[in-house]
């Protein structure tokens, strides 16, 4: 089983990524509910620190790196 992730265009869902399925093979969907980015709709924000998007941002990007790896290196 694999999980992608993707956005709905109203339409069809459509991958972010490549995706390994077959033609009409079966999937199980998941909507997740949308990530707030206010703090006052956090119930539990009182208890960690916050990000600002930008710095949110910033730090996604980062990770991207980390994904190609160079087994050569």
């Amino acid at each position: 089983m694999d999980t992608i992730q993707a956005y709905y265009n109203g339409s069809v869902f459509v991958p972010l990524v490549p995706v390994s399925a077959k033609l009409n093979q079966p999937a199980i969907v998941t909507i997740l509910d949308p990530v707030s980015t206010k703090a006052s709709d956090c119930r539990y924000m009182e208890f960690f620190g916050a990000l600002s998007v930008e710095s949110y941002e910033e730090l996604m990007e980062a990770l991207k790196d980390t994904e190609r790896v160079d087994l050569n290196d």
